[in-house]
């Protein structure tokens, strides 16, 4: 998840407000009284929740000494670093060697270079503007630069009924799309995309706010590369929302549901890599097809291509490690 931060420096309170209601994170400001009138959200500021000099630095890049005591600073936290005259490459070498770097922007279109230089792009934006509509385009930038997944079709191999067991509910706070999904698995080494419950079906009103993510044992990607047990996940946590052509976005869990259901094991083969995940056994259960369309569990036969995404098994707490571990 990249930061959305605003400067309001000097303060204006349209533009603060603006900043609020379009989801930033952070309001750098000279006094963080004047935020907290309006809302709850993190302020940088001498009195804030982030200070500066302490949690955050500002450095302006000029040249190869102050891109060095950029890299320092970023050993004891965020570094917002402004260049002169908006140059990629001194950004691109502190992104090369830092995850705590903040490009301070004043548009749409340095926020979208700064959040994709080398691909993983800066830790997040400060932007500058006097202008509330900028705010909303820059916010919309920030909210489409999720992590890339590259997603593989999957072959069906295998589906059979498991008996009885736990299942869980996302339910988030966010109205998903047909072609989206999560990616769940019973292992950290592959995971198929479960797609949300958004069609019409004569037995259950659309919840397209839910994905019947899987039983609670499975494995499920958060940002970051991340995971976590979907029995283990709680209101507020962020989920990875994939799209079928590979872009992702965060949803924030509103609600889990865990209920005993009856439950089917899927299997499934992409070149040497191998997928299981074990659903609820009903209609309204779907993985999703290459061409983002939904297919229910209750059609799906072997031979059937489904989207799924591969990764280097063995996490510890959630978290990729290089190690020899085996996931069966």
């Amino acid at each position: 998840m990249k930061l959305f931060w605003v400067d309001l420096r000097p303060w204006r309170k349209d533009l603060a407000t603006t900043a609020l209601e379009s989801g930033a994170d952070a309001l750098f400001v000279e006094n963080a009284e004047r935020v907290r009138e309006l809302g709850r959200v993190t302020t940088v500021a001498e009195n804030g929740d982030l200070v500066p000099g302490k949690d955050v630095f500002e450095i302006e890049i000029v040249d190869k000494e102050t891109e060095e005591e950029a890299l320092r600073l970023s050993r004891e936290g965020l570094v917002i670093v402004r260049t002169g005259d908006w140059t990629v490459i001194p950004l691109e070498n502190l992104v090369a060697q830092s995850d705590r770097i903040v490009a301070a922007v004043g548009s749409a279109e340095e926020a979208k270079v700064a959040l994709t230089v080398l691909e993983r792009g800066a830790a997040g934006i400060l932007l500058a503007t006097d202008d509330p509509a900028e705010i909303r385009r820059v916010a919309k930038t920030v909210a489409g630069a999720g992590e890339e997944v590259p997603l593989v079709p999957f072959e069906v191999t295998r589906i059979v009924p498991v008996g009885m067991g736990d299942r869980v509910c996302v339910d988030t706070c966010s109205i998903l799309a047909d072609g989206e999904g999560m990616l769940v698995g019973n292992t950290s080494s592959a995971f198929l995309m479960v797609h949300p419950e958004t069609l019409e079906n004569p037995y259950v009103a659309p919840r397209p706010f839910r994905v019947n993510a899987g039983a609670v044992h499975a494995y499920i990607l958060l940002p970051g590369g991340k995971t976590a047990y979907l029995a283990d996940l709680a209101v507020g946590d962020r989920v990875l929302v994939a799209e079928h052509t590979g872009p992702t976005h965060d949803a924030v869990v509103g609600r889990v549901k865990i209920e005993r259901r009856p439950l089917l094991l899927v299997e499934a083969k992409a070149g040497d890599a191998t997928v299981s995940l074990v659903l609820q056994n009903a209609e309204t259960i779907r993985l999703v097809r290459e061409d983002g369309t939904a297919v229910s569990v209750a059609a799906l036969a072997v031979g059937d291509r489904v989207l799924g995404s591969v990764a280097e098994g063995g996490r510890h707490f959630g978290v990729a490690v290089k190690e020899t571990i085996l996931e069966k």
